[in-house]
C-alpha cells in the first residue's frame, strides 16, 4: 500500500507532462496551415477580349427552288461532294420545254424572214442603180429589213426567256463543296422560293463571334486572336479579326466580329462552338499574381502573403488583368510569396506549410 502511495505521484507527474504536451501540440498544428503558394514575378500582361461564337464556311450557298413543282429527280445527297455547275434537284414540268421549242421555232422563222429581206434589200439597191425601180420600192425594202431585224431580236429575248424558265427545273451548284443540307426527295410537291440544299466550301472557315458592346470600341481589324473549339479543348489556333459589324444588338448588346483562321483546321466543321480571346493590348514588365490569389473585404483588396513563414494578410491594389493574372501596381514586390488558393480558415499569424507550389508567369 505505501509503495503505491509512494507510485502515484509520480503517474500524476507523467500524465500531467502527456497532456500538456497534447495541448501543446494540438494548438500547434491549429496554427499551421497547409498552403499552396507561388512567387510574385514581372512578366507581360496579355490583355484580351473573351468571346462565344461558332464556325461559319466563307463560302456557303443555300439553294432555293425558282418555280413550282414536283422533284423529277435528285442526284446528291446530304454530305455528298459535288462539282461547279452540277444538278442536285430536277422538277418535273413539261410546259417550259414546250415554250422552249416555240420560241425557238419562232426565232428560226424570224431568221429566214431576215435573210430573205436582206436578199431583196440588196437585189432592189442593184435594180435602183441601173434605173430599173423607184426609190420608193428600195426604201420600202429597208424598212421590212429595219422590222425583220427588230422582230428577230425579240423572239430571240423571248428564247432567252424561256430557256431561263427551263433553267429554273433544275437546281445546280455554284461552286464546288459539300451538301450540308438537302431535304427534298424525288416526287415532294416543292412551292417556288423553297430552300433546298445548301452546298458549303470545306476549304475556308471563319469563327463567328458575339462581342460585349463594352469591349467593341477595343478592337480592330488585323488584330491577332486564339480560338479554341469545344470539340478540341486541349488545342489552340490563331486567327485575325476580319471584319467587325457596326450594329449592336438591342437585345443581347452584342456586335458580331469576325474572325479568320490563320491556317486550315482540318478537323473543323460548320456550326461547330467556339471561343475566342482577341488580343488588343499586351505590356511587359507588369507585376503579376493570380487572379484566384485576390480576395476582397470590406470594399479593400487582399492576398495572403508569406511573411517569416507565416500568413500575413497584405493589402494590394489592382489594375489590369488577363484570363490567369491580375497586375499588383502596389503593396507587392517582385520575390514575395502569396498563396494561389486563399481558404477561409486562413487567419494572421498562422503557421504556413507550403505544399504544391505552382510557378509564377515566366
Amino acid at each position: 500500500m505505501q509503495n503505491l502511495q509512494k507510485m502515484l505521484p509520480k503517474f500524476s507527474i507523467a500524465l500531467a507532462v502527456v497532456f500538456v504536451v497534447t495541448v501543446g501540440y494540438l494548438l500547434t498544428r491549429g496554427n499551421t496551415v497547409n498552403v499552396e503558394a507561388e512567387k510574385v514575378s514581372r512578366s507581360e500582361l496579355v490583355e484580351a477580349v473573351y468571346a462565344t461564337g461558332y464556325v461559319e464556311a466563307v463560302n456557303i450557298a443555300s439553294l432555293s427552288s425558282e418555280t413550282s413543282g414536283t422533284v423529277r429527280s435528285v442526284s446528291a445527297l446530304e454530305g455528298q461532294r459535288v462539282k461547279k455547275g452540277q444538278t442536285v434537284i430536277v422538277f418535273d414540268s413539261k410546259q417550259p420545254g414546250l415554250s422552249v421549242d416555240e420560241a425557238r421555232a419562232a426565232v428560226g422563222e424570224a431568221q429566214a424572214i431576215v435573210k430573205d429581206n436582206t436578199l431583196k434589200l440588196e437585189r432592189n439597191r442593184m435594180l435602183l442603180k441601173d434605173g430599173a425601180i423607184a426609190r420608193q420600192q428600195l426604201d420600202e425594202a429597208q424598212r421590212n429589213s429595219s422590222q425583220s431585224f427588230e422582230v428577230l431580236r425579240q423572239k430571240q429575248i423571248q428564247l432567252k426567256s424561256r430557256e431561263d424558265d427551263l433553267k429554273k427545273l433544275s437546281v445546280v451548284a455554284p461552286f464546288d463543296g459539300i451538301l450540308t443540307l438537302q431535304n427534298v426527295k424525288a416526287g415532294d410537291f416543292v412551292k417556288a422560293n423553297t430552300e433546298v440544299a445548301t452546298v458549303t466550301d470545306p476549304t475556308g472557315y471563319m469563327v463567328t463571334v458575339e462581342v460585349d458592346e463594352l469591349d467593341v470600341p477595343r478592337l480592330k481589324t488585323g488584330m491577332a486572336a486564339v480560338i479554341a473549339f469545344d470539340s478540341m479543348p486541349e488545342k489552340r489556333f490563331q486567327a485575325t479579326v476580319s471584319r467587325i459589324v457596326p450594329q449592336t444588338d438591342r437585345v443581347t448588346k452584342t456586335s458580331r466580329v469576325y474572325l479568320k483562321l490563320d491556317e486550315s483546321v482540318p478537323a473543323v466543321q460548320g456550326g461547330m462552338t467556339a471561343t475566342a480571346n482577341i488580343i488588343y493590348n499586351t505590356r511587359k514588365g507588369a507585376l503579376l499574381v493570380r487572379k484566384s490569389s485576390v480576395f476582397e473585404e470590406e470594399r479593400r483588396t487582399y492576398v495572403w502573403k508569406i511573411e517569416k513563414g507565416r500568413l500575413k494578410k497584405q493589402p494590394v491594389r489592382t489594375g489590369d488583368s488577363d484570363l490567369t493574372y491580375v497586375e499588383v501596381l502596389s503593396g507587392l514586390a517582385p520575390g514575395d510569396i502569396v498563396a494561389t488558393s486563399p481558404q477561409e480558415k486562413f487567419r494572421e499569424g498562422m503557421e504556413a506549410r507550403l505544399v504544391n507550389g505552382k510557378k509564377g508567369k515566366s
